[in-house]
């Protein structure tokens, strides 16, 4: 059989955004990069949770972080990112098997 979602690769991602948390981060990152105060701030969750998410984020290729500092700025991945129909390429994360429409900012 031909595997034409790319099974492994998919899993991976699909894995990495089951959790809810995981995907309310990745609705903070549409807006653009933050660091990862902000996003704790933002999401009203402990700074180690975040932390701990944004590294399972990360090995998934969904989200880039780069430091500035003493800070790590982090952005949805642009390997992920798509510009379907005109939309802004924040607005959805383009996985290979599927797509994540993240709606309005």
């Amino acid at each position: 059989m031909r595997d034409q979602l790319n099974s492994g690769r998919c899993s991976k991602f699909l894995k990495a955004l089951a959790d809810p948390d995981r995907l309310k981060i990745v609705q903070c990152l549409q807006a653009g990069p933050l660091p990862v105060g902000e996003i704790s701030d933002r999401l009203g969750a402990p700074l180690a949770n975040v932390s701990h998410h944004l590294k399972q984020l990360r090995i998934a290729g969904l989200v880039t972080g780069q430091k500035r500092g003493r800070q790590v700025i982090y952005a949805l991945s642009p390997r992920v990112l798509s510009q379907p129909g005109g939309k802004d390429a924040r607005d959805v994360l383009e996985l290979g098997c599927c797509r994540l429409e993240l709606g309005q900012k």
